[in-house]
């Protein structure tokens, strides 16, 4: 887990490219390491230690002459290593190394064979192969220099100025100078017409529970981000459980800008009726907008709703590192999954909505990911999505789309998700917080984050600048002054085109205000809890 930095070519100063991977130290603040191959490539990384805090040290290097380097975690390293591994010796006691073993006995052919969240370089003479995990959890960018260098990082800062062209590593591929990029993930739910997955509730809780068991692994302590709406509070319920079996209880976090936020609420009662280890933060909109230019830099992105949810995020974070917990669990992915934002309700068929399932769960990586990673990973924080297991998708994404419409609950977003942890005896949560209406997390820390923030941006911006904004910013041209002052600052950061064609905007469909926040649609209901649906399955 941390930063990877990896340069493929000859002749490149070592001591620069020490200090242009320290732009990432945040990704790891526990250590680094260095490496000059025998062929002169370079590997350098940046360690948030979770897994083998003694021994794990990075770049490692294989049995003979190949190094590598990876950010993230492979949850079935154990398993690796006791069957297909079974022969090697290993140097350490990391779930990292086995990838580089894997690289030697396969070639390129292995990156299936890893359950995880990754981004990884391994370089073996002049042959190479770098790539990223299914669904872009963990970042990683690539560009070209003027001597024809190949440049691999986890974040684009560590690059943008020593590149004359660079772009985002696409998921779910590898790359290779023999191949270029292969997509090695390709399930079987990317067709939409495959979405024949007969609903089973017990199977869906079985297997969310078993996403959840995983990203517990660690060597480090682990605990839950906690907004009070549905995925988190899941997420939680399922993590308590497995914790108690082992005599232990989890650490829940919730932020707002006061005790009385919707969310701190919601998360509140969520802790008691669980009984976590809980902590509530607190921030003010002038400290939110006190930090946007320092955010925008951490998140590569001008993105709104990425900045709007990022600025919680990020002082959550820090205030949950300073605590000591290196590791909290996430609930992202599960409105992609089921249909959740309140925009689905106007899917004119079940077709598009089953099309719109699948492509924000292919488009995550643009912005909920990029935001979950970066502003957790800004404070030397992994974040870990149970939802996103692939074994989950296989299953949840291929459920019948009539299934998950709320139309076919009258209206109930993610209705199936509620009813499949909606158990009598030994209840997962409480009914209300159960029956939640969805809310955005940049709304749900109270509604004032969002008006006073696009008042101060609004503020900031002449009409004479924003009339110019095509001129200005002819690619992704900002439609709001909130959108330009957010381009502004991004653009003073990162100036190269390449680094502005690496955003892209996420803009909700089949609504006619297309302001991404959950209360421009008009299905949001302002109330602080929603009683308990009578709908019925």
């Amino acid at each position: 887990m941390g930063g990877i930095l990896g340069i493929i070519g000859k002749g490149k100063d070592p001591k620069l490219v020490q200090q242009i991977s320290l732009r990432m130290s945040h990704r790891g603040p526990d250590e680094n390491g260095f490496q000059v191959t025998e062929k002169g490539h370079i590997l350098s990384h940046q360690r948030l230690s979770t897994i083998d805090l003694k021994t794990g040290k990075q770049p490692i290097q294989g049995t003979q002459n190949a190094w590598m380097v990876q950010d993230g975690v492979i949850y079935n390293h154990q398993e690796i290593k006791d069957s297909l591994l079974k022969e090697v010796t290993f140097r350490t006691k990391s779930d990292a190394e086995v990838i580089v073993h894997l690289y030697e006995k396969f070639g390129y052919e292995f990156c299936d064979k890893l359950d995880g969240s990754f981004a990884f370089i391994v370089i073996n003479g002049d042959d190479f192969i770098a790539a990223r995990d299914p669904l872009g959890v963990k970042p990683l960018y690539y560009g070209l220099d003027e001597r024809g260098r190949i440049y691999f990082a986890s974040e684009m800062k560590a690059i943008a100025d020593q590149c004359k062209t660079f772009s985002t590593f696409p998921p779910g591929h590898y790359y290779t100078p023999q191949t270029g990029f292969v997509k090695y993930y390709i399930p079987e739910y990317e067709d939409y017409e495959l979405a024949d997955q007969k609903l089973d509730l017990t199977l869906l809780r079985d297997m969310l529970t078993e996403s959840t068991r995983k990203r517990l692994i660690s060597d480090a302590s682990v605990g839950v981000l906690l907004s009070g709406g549905l995925d988190s509070s899941i997420t939680a319920s399922i993590a308590t459980r497995l914790m108690k079996k082992e005599g232990k209880q989890i650490k829940s976090f919730a932020i707002g800008l006061d005790a009385d936020a919707p969310d701190v609420l919601a998360a509140r009662q969520v802790a008691d009726f669980l009984g976590t280890d809980h902590h509530e933060f607190y921030f003010s909109v002038h400290e939110g907008i006190a930090i946007l230019k320092n955010l925008i830099w951490h998140l590569e992105t001008y993105d709104v709703t990425s900045i709007r949810a990022s600025v919680p995020m990020y002082f959550l974070s820090k205030a949950i590192a300073e605590t000591g917990v290196k590791i909290v669990l996430s609930g992202e992915g599960s409105d992609e999954i089921f249909g959740g934002y309140l925009y689905f309700r106007n899917a004119p068929s079940a077709e598009e909505f089953q099309k719109e399932t699948i492509e924000r769960v292919q488009k995550l990586f643009t912005a909920d990911l990029l935001r979950a990673d970066k502003a957790t990973m800004a404070n030397g924080l992994e974040a870990r999505f149970p939802y996103l297991d692939k074994a989950f998708l296989d299953v949840a994404v291929r459920i019948k789309p009539e299934e998950k419409q709320p139309k076919t609950y009258e209206g109930k977003e993610k209705y199936i998700l509620r009813k499949a942890f909606d158990t009598a005896e030994n209840p997962y949560l409480p009914q209300e917080v159960l029956w939640r209406q969805k809310e955005q997390f940049s709304d749900g820390v109270g509604y004032n984050w969002i008006d006073e923030l696009v008042e101060y941006c609004s503020s900031q911006i002449s009409d004479e600048q924003f009339n110019s904004a095509a001129e200005e910013f002819p690619y992704n041209t900002p439609t709001t002054k909130e959108a330009y002052f957010y381009r502004m600052i991004f653009n003073n950061l990162f100036h190269q085109n390449s680094a502005a064609q690496t955003v892209r905007k996420w803009i909700p469909k089949w609504q006619e205000n297309l302001d991404p926040s959950g209360r421009a649609n008009k299905a949001h209901i302002k109330t602080k809890l929603l009683a308990n649906s009578e709908v019925t399955l």
